[in-house]
């Protein structure tokens, strides 16, 4: 069975970067942690190992990224998803920093769906989302 969701993909960049997102253009990143916000419709567990994943062909903004980071951990929001958007905006209000205007949004009117984790705020939107780790089996930890 096809599971339905939204997750949340947080990555490191172990090192400053200048990369090319696709049509978006260059964008500079600074060495840290970075969480990205995502919705699967048509199958929760593919697309968040593939988002784990380094090897793949370059087709989400996420990709650019995700093909480069030095380590990357995904969280879902299963059964009961929290829309795609509201996980984006619970990020912000976690105290996370918007970042590369655009980036993953081309469906929706949010500013962005990449933000820049800032200390603690990965636990604050942990906290207020109610998302789970995932693990690559496709269960949910608790």
């Amino acid at each position: 069975m096809r599971r339905k969701g939204t997750y949340v993909i947080v990555l490191t960049l172990g090192a400053d970067a200048d990369v090319r997102i696709g049509a978006l253009g260059t964008f500079h990143f600074d060495k840290g942690s970075y969480c990205y916000v995502g919705s699967a419709m048509g199958g929760l567990d593919a697309r968040v190992q593939r988002h784990l994943r380094k090897e793949k062909a370059l087709r989400w903004h996420a990709d650019y990224l995700t093909t480069i980071a030095s380590d990357s951990e995904a969280y879902i929001s299963y059964p009961e998803p929290v829309p795609e958007c509201d996980l984006a905006r619970m990020a912000e209000d976690s105290g996370m920093i918007p970042c590369t205007d655009g980036f993953g949004c081309s469906d929706c009117s949010c500013r962005t769906h990449l933000f820049k984790v800032t200390d603690g705020s990965l636990g604050r939107l942990i906290d207020l989302s109610g998302i789970n780790p995932y693990d690559m089996s496709g269960t949910q930890s608790h």
